[in-house]
Formats: structure tokens, C-alpha cells, sequence
């Protein structure tokens, strides 16, 4: 009977075994098929959204828009986040091994999930590591982020992270998932991505990058906020060194090699990336205002709108940022110079900077700048009255404010602010090439953080003596006159009714005296206002405003004969480009500043047509270019030159300039020396500058500074200094292309031979300017 109870006992077993097996392979079986549903049902989006093969084909990666020169330097960009692309091939080597090494060791040889690192996470219920790969967290950055906290939804937001790696490999290759990586990487401070990171805190290209500066890039993945260089600088370090150590474990670098770069301290070279800094600031923004218009007319294929902020294009200019320096440089270093002299002048002027003017204009001037302000328009937004608002322009407050020896804190009313900032003479550059139109250099202003008006494309000034070409060229062509031809300086008078005069006109010259017979090269080089009164009667007002609107000039001129002498308004851009017709043999080309734009992929999606019309014969061109020369020879332009120095040569920064080869130019000042201009040409490069205050009645007292000569011609004489310093720019140093059978006469000298009977001949030559 025992025996008939153990094997009953037996059989009992048996079926309890068989019962739990099957068991466990159902619950097995049904667990699997639930995780499987669970896996297909998020792969389907039924827990929330997934990304679809195109988004995965094209992933929303928010890439700010480049500036690029035409030397390839990136001048700035435009970004909501400040991220740039960069493909695998430029990564530093030693990014990529420290990220692998620190992230991802079996990056390599899995395939978007480390099962062993996963099991890992799970026995250990994560406390030795988690089990992100690269991929998953390639895949979070990119479509979902740091996502919940809730564990369920952190289940599902998990699951779907693998899901998207598993397909993410699949459809990128293992290098194309690290560029991805690193190019998407919030690092704090305004900069997405390596190529961003590594400007922003080494101001350094990613090629650039020691191991040391790589090293603490990768150990910010881990948490950039904490890991921030700025405010943790000792975290970073101990973190750079844990990113130094698994580099050692992946036996990239050997122990003696960390050991050292463990002991060095923590160096960073830190500028933030800004809108409002940089090279070129005037330009960006004038290109940031015409791109928005170019992205209402040009549409993506699908009939949506470019956004210059995320789509990361790229705008190919035509700026130089060789000569963009430069051209900064000569700005900044004769406006610290000449602003020193106008601080100094002011001293005794209890209404500076305002010279000659009523307190009710005064206060017309404050009341506008007041109205024009930021605090103005925050204050009104605050639904302040106007009274109240006033008032606290006259409540003393801490403010950082602009000196060219840099930023100072002080404290002063705002309303002295503004008296203060309307000293400051403000200054406006544009270089181009004439036979191109491509605009190589743009200087709005004297800094774009403090005065972010465009003394270049946005301000249209009087240009003063500079618009007398226009009315020699006139009269060159319609009356076959040349600049060997004379005419009496004299008294002149434009009686009322002619020429639309209201009441007679008698211009005078500058130094009040008249020189009798001068040839027109003579007149224009000592900007001789008689000479220009009279060839403008000769031709008529209709006539010069017709040749200055096709030398593209869009400023609207007054038909009066006073315009011979400089009373209209035009911008530095359509001076430039009226002033290079006659260096490219009368052949207008329109300022252009961008050679192509390209999509985040490389397709170019708009190249701009060059623009041009003849407007004079190559010989009057060249016939006007030899007037030009003349005021460089001899004239009011002849300090590029000499190396005498004179009235007020501390002021001429830069001189002795001692040019020797041809130049063509113009100087300009307007009345009670508003306005100081100075237009210069050489064969390849024309460039323009103006200086000026902000009002026109904040100006210096006499001539000896705020005629153009003293002004602008020294910001001229300092940029072509520098780009003459500079060999790779080839900026022209020879003669301007004389046309073949040239049918005027521009060589204003007849060469006598005088013979000594008693002695050996001798050759003379008696010049006439």
C-alpha cells in the first residue's frame, strides 16, 4: 500500500509540473505577445506620435542660417537656437573617440539597443548606469526630449526611444548618427552643437580642438546646465577628467597622457555669439531685413515659407572678411582719434554738442530722441502717461554707456544720456568692386550695440562737393567739353525765373576768392563752386539729375541749380555704386552683396542675376576718372600723398599715407561742416565713406575738422593702408584702363624743350592742373 501512495504521490507531481509549465509557457507566451502589441501598438503612434520615414529622413534639426563670405568665414547667423551643421569628416578625431569611450563603448556593434547594458540597467534597477545608447539618445533629442517623469509614461516614452533608434539605424549609418548627435546637443549659452560649443567657449573651429577642450565638451553631454564651463568650472574639470579616464580604458590616450592632461586647468577663450556682435553687424542686419522680404517671394517646393531662423541656409556674400576688418579697423581707429578733437572743442559749449542753435531746437531734438527711445516705448506699453514718462527721463539711474575705451558703468538721467550719445560723430564705409557690383566691405556705423542706425544703406546725407562729378560729367557729354577746357572763375549770378530760381543765386567760393582762367581739372580738384554754378546753368538742373538717377542714384533731387553744389541727400550705397560707373567705363552695375543661398542640404535655391545698363561712353568715363585723379595731384585730396603734414594733421590718422599709385577721388563737405565725405577709386576697388553726426547741428565749429579731407579721407587713407598691406587681396596699384583712340583730351600739359646754346639740351615740362 505504500508503494501504491508514492507512486500516486509521483504521478501527482508529474501533473502539478506539467500544469506550471504550461503555465509559465502561456503567461510567457501571452507576455511576449503583449510586449509585442505594446511595441507595434507605439510603433503605430496609438501612445502618442511617431516620426514618419520623412521626418526621419529629415529630422527637425533647427539649424540657424550662416553668413558666409566670399573668402568662406562664417561672418555671423541667424537663430532662434545656435546650431550648425557639421558632417562626421568634421569632427575632431578625438571628440569622437572620447564620446564613444564616455557614452557609448559598443556603439559600434549594436544595433540602436545594448541588450547587455540594458540587462545591466534592469538587475540593477538602474543604479549601475543607465542604458541610453548614442542612438536612443540621439533619438530623444531629436523627437521627444526630456519627457516625463511619471513612470508609465516614462515606460512608453522609453520603448518608443528604441523603436525610433532601431529605425534610426537603419537608415543613417553609424557616422552620420554621431554627427546627428553632436550637431543637436544643447550646450548652454546660446550654442546648439559642437560647431557651435567650440566657438562659444574656445572660439575655435571643432577641427581645432585640443583633446584637454574636447574632453570637456563630451563630459557636458551629460548635463550641460551643471557641467556649464562659466558657472561650474571646477565640476567641468573633475568630469573632463572622468571623460579622460574612460579615453584611457579605451586605451585611446596611455596613463602618462591623462595624467597630464588631468593636471591642466580649465581654459576657455569665451565669447558669446551674439546679433549684436561680431564683424560685419550692420551688414547682417541689413541682409537679415532683405532676406525676409526674398522669403515672401521665394517658397520652398512645397509652397511654404523659408525661415532664415531654423532652416539653416546658407547666404553666400560677396563681402570679404579680410577687407570687412580692415575696413572696421580704419573706422574705429581715426573716429576714437577724430571724437577725441570734438569731446575737446565741446569743453566750452554749455549746449554741446549743438553749435548755433535756439534751446526750443534743443528741445525739439531731445523731445524726438526721447520718443524714439526703448524706454519710451516700455513705459508707454505700461500705459504711463506721457508726463510721467518725461519725468523719469530727468531721474538719475546706473547704466552701462559706450566710450571708445571701452563700456563704463556710471550714473547719470537719461535725458543726459541722450545729450551725451548725440557727440558721438558716427561713420558709414561701403567698398565694391566696379566691374562686379560685389559690395567686399560695409561699416554701418561705429558700434552696432550702441548706435544701430546704417550710416551705409539706411541714411541718405548731404553729400556736399561729392555730387560735382555728376554735374561735370554732364556737362562733358552734352556740351563735348573736356578737362583741358577753361573757364572763368568768377562772381556768378542765376538771375530769379531761370532754371526755376525764386530768387537770384550768387554761390561764392569757400575761401571767398576767384582764380580767374582755370581748366575744369583745376576746378573739380579745389571743388571751385563758380565752375560747378556754371556748367550746371550751361547744361540745366534736368539734365544732371537725369545722368546722377542713371548712375543709380533712387534719392529724389530738387530741380535746382543749387544741387551743383552738394545740397541733396544721398546713402553712401548709391554714391559707391555712381562713383564706380565711372571706374568700370560708364557701365553701371548694381550693388550686390550675395553670390548664391543654398538649403541645410547643399542645393542651391537662389543665385541672383547681375544688373547692369550703360550709362556714359567709355571715353567720357575715363575723361571724368582724370578729373578725379587730379584732386589726389593736387587738389583737395593731394594729403594721400604728401607727408608734410599741416592744420590739424594729428587728426589724420594714419598719415603719412605716401601713395604713390593712381587714385581717383573726391572729398565733400556740406555747409557749417555737417557732413565730411571722401569718395576714392583705384581701378578694382571704389569705396565710399562719410562722417557726421547723428544731428546735423552737433558738428564741429570750423572747417580745419569737419571738412571731408580731415573727416573721411583719413578712414580712406587707413583702409587702403591696410588692404595694400595685404597681398592675397590684390587690390590694384596700377593706371586706369585708358580706352583705345581716347577722343578727349585729359593730359593737361604741353612739354617744351628749352635749349642752352652754350650748354647741353635740358627737357622741361610746364604743367597746367
Amino acid at each position: 500500500m505504500a508503494i501504491k501512495k508514492n507512486n500516486n504521490q509521483t504521478k501527482n507531481i508529474d501533473k502539478d509540473i506539467t500544469y506550471y509549465k504550461k503555465k509559465f509557457w502561456k503567461i510567457f507566451f501571452y507576455g511576449m505577445g503583449a510586449v509585442g502589441l505594446f511595441f507595434l501598438f507605439a510603433s503605430w503612434g496609438l501612445f502618442g506620435s511617431m516620426p514618419s520615414f520623412e521626418d526621419l529622413e529629415n529630422p527637425d534639426s533647427n539649424l540657424a542660417t550662416e553668413i558666409i563670405s566670399a573668402d568662406g568665414v562664417v561672418l555671423g547667423k541667424y537663430f532662434e537656437k545656435n546650431r550648425s551643421q557639421l558632417k562626421y569628416s568634421d569632427l575632431p578625431k578625438n571628440l569622437v573617440q572620447a564620446l564613444i569611450a564616455t557614452e557609448d563603448a559598443r556603439f559600434y556593434e549594436h544595433s540602436g539597443i545594448d541588450g547587455r547594458g540594458t540587462l545591466r540597467a534592469i538587475s540593477s534597477l538602474g543604479t549601475s548606469g543607465g542604458a541610453s545608447t548614442l542612438t536612443q539618445q540621439l533619438a530623444k533629442q531629436l523627437f521627444h526630449g526630456e519627457g516625463s517623469k511619471f513612470l508609465p509614461f516614462r515606460i512608453v516614452q522609453k520603448i518608443k526611444e528604441w523603436i525610433i533608434a532601431i529605425r534610426l539605424e537603419r537608415q543613417y549609418t553609424k557616422n552620420e548618427i554621431i554627427a546627428m548627435y553632436c550637431n543637436v546637443y544643447d550646450f548652454g549659452n546660446n550654442s546648439v552643437g559642437v560647431s557651435s560649443a567650440a566657438k562659444t567657449y574656445f572660439s575655435k573651429e571643432p577641427k581645432d580642438l585640443t583633446i584637454s577642450e574636447s574632453a570637456i565638451l563630451v563630459g557636458m553631454f551629460k548635463n550641460s546646465g551643471l557641467y556649464n564651463p562659466i558657472r561650474n568650472p571646477q565640476g567641468v574639470k573633475n568630469r573632463r577628467n572622468v571623460v579622460l579616464l574612460q579615453m584611457e580604458k579605451g586605451k585611446i590616450i596611455s596613463k602618462e597622457e591623462k595624467e597630464r592632461l588631468q593636471s591642466l586647468p580649465i581654459k576657455l577663450n569665451f565669447k558669446l555669439e551674439t546679433h549684436k556682435d561680431g564683424t560685419a553687424t550692420y551688414f547682417r542686419e541689413y541682409l537679415r531685413d532683405y532676406m525676409k522680404k526674398w522669403a515672401e517671394e521665394n517658397k520652398k517646393p512645397d509652397g511654404s515659407d523659408y525661415d532664415i531662423y531654423k532652416d539653416g541656409l546658407k547666404i553666400y556674400t560677396t563681402i570679404d572678411s579680410r577687407m570687412q576688418l580692415h575696413a572696421e579697423e580704419a573706422v574705429t581707429a581715426h573716429m576714437a582719434n577724430l571724437q577725441e578733437e570734438f569731446f575737446n572743442q565741446t569743453k566750452g559749449n554749455k549746449n554741446a554738442p549743438f553749435v548755433n542753435i535756439s534751446s526750443v531746437e534743443t528741445q525739439r531734438i531731445l523731445n524726438q530722441a526721447m520718443k524714439s527711445s526703448n524706454r519710451w516705448a516700455v513705459m508707454k506699453s505700461m500705459d504711463k502717461s506721457d508726463e510721467e514718462i518725461i519725468k523719469s527721463f530727468s531721474e538719475k539711474a546706473k547704466m552701462t554707456v559706450f566710450s571708445w575705451k571701452g563700456e563704463k558703468d556710471t550714473i547719470m538721467t537719461p535725458l543726459d544720456s541722450i545729450r551725451y550719445y548725440k557727440h558721438f560723430l558716427q561713420s558709414g564705409l561701403m567698398a565694391m568692386e566696379p566691374q562686379t557690383g560685389n559690395i567686399k566691405a560695409w561699416v554701418g556705423g561705429i558700434n552696432y550695440k550702441y548706435f544701430q542706425y546704417d550710416h551705409v544703406g539706411q541714411g541718405a546725407r548731404q553729400v556736399g562737393s561729392t555730387f560735382k562729378p555728376f554735374v561735370y560729367a554732364t556737362a562733358i557729354e552734352q556740351l563735348n567739353m573736356s578737362p583741358c577746357d577753361s573757364i572763368i572763375d568768377g562772381p556768378f549770378v542765376i538771375r530769379k525765373g531761370r532754371h526755376h530760381v525764386t530768387e537770384d543765386w550768387e554761390p561764392r567760393n569757400s575761401d571767398n576768392k576767384y582764380r580767374g582762367m582755370v581748366t575744369l581739372k583745376r576746378g573739380l580738384a579745389n571743388s571751385i563752386n563758380t565752375i560747378s554754378a556754371k556748367l550746371i546753368d550751361k547744361v540745366g538742373p534736368e539734365a544732371v539729375i537725369d545722368l546722377t538717377h542713371k548712375l543709380g542714384v533712387k534719392s529724389e533731387i530738387v530741380n535746382q541749380p543749387s544741387i551743383a553744389l552738394g545740397a541733396v541727400e544721398i546713402t553712401v550705397e548709391d554714391m559707391v555704386a555712381a562713383y564706380s560707373t565711372f571706374a568700370n567705363q560708364g557701365v553701371y552695375m548694381k550693388p550686390q552683396f550675395i553670390s548664391k543661398i543654398e538649403d541645410k542640404s547643399g542645393v542651391v535655391i537662389y543665385e541672383p542675376i547681375p544688373e547692369s545698363h550703360d550709362v556714359l561712353n567709355k571715353d567720357i568715363a575715363y575723361a571724368v576718372v582724370k578729373l578725379l585723379e587730379g584732386v589726389t595731384e593736387g587738389g583737395s585730396g593731394d594729403r594721400l600723398r604728401t607727408t608734410g603734414g599741416g592744420n590739424g594733421d594729428n587728426r589724420w590718422t594714419g598719415y603719412p599715407y605716401q601713395f604713390k599709385n593712381p587714385i581717383a577721388g573726391k572729398t565733400g563737405t556740406t555747409q557749417n561742416q555737417s557732413d565730411g565725405w571722401f569718395m576714392g577709386m583705384v581701378p578694382n576697388l571704389v569705396t565710399g565713406v562719410w562722417v557726421g553726426c547723428e544731428d546735423r547741428s552737433a558738428r564741429f565749429k570750423s572747417i580745419t575738422y569737419g571738412q571731408g579731407a580731415t573727416a573721411a579721407l583719413p578712414v580712406w587713407g587707413y583702409f587702403m593702408k591696410l588692404c595694400y598691406a595685404d597681398p592675397a587681396l590684390k587690390i590694384s596699384k596700377g593706371p586706369f584702363e585708358r580706352p583705345a583712340n581716347l577722343s578727349i583730351k585729359v593730359d593737361c600739359y604741353v612739354p617744351k624743350k628749352v635749349v642752352d646754346t652754350t650748354a647741353v639740351e635740358q627737357d622741361t615740362e610746364e604743367f597746367e592742373l
